[in-house]
């Protein structure tokens, strides 16, 4: 099975990065964001080629940095809190929901 893997890897033209073993805290931020993607995303989601990836990839950044909040940023996305946004009062009866990777994931906006 790892040499069909590594095999994928040349053709592809994808370079192999190694990190320490059985040590996860060596990159605790890429562990994150791999591991979310992972959990989020990637597990949910059939994908056929390449391109087919890139294209799904990027739609779930810009979901994660559009349109899903984080605790860690005080309940924001990480493009409000780049631009330092500002919480404001929202009328929940004035909403639509936000689609995000063709519909994986749906997020209310204050219209």
């Amino acid at each position: 099975m790892y040499k069909q893997w590594s095999a994928n890897l040349r053709i592809d033209e994808i370079e192999e990065i190694k990190s320490v073993p059985y040590a996860p805290v060596s990159h605790p931020f890429i562990e994150r964001v791999i591991g979310t993607t992972r959990r989020e995303f990637i597990d949910k989601t059939l994908f056929f080629t390449r391109r087919d990836l890139d294209v799904k990839l990027n739609n779930f950044k810009r979901y994660y940095n559009e349109g899903r909040v984080h605790s860690g940023v005080d309940f924001l996305t990480p493009s409000e809190k780049s631009e330092e946004k500002r919480k404001r009062k929202i009328d929940l009866n004035k909403i639509h929901w936000d689609s995000y990777c063709n519909g994986m994931f749906k997020v209310p906006i204050s219209a």
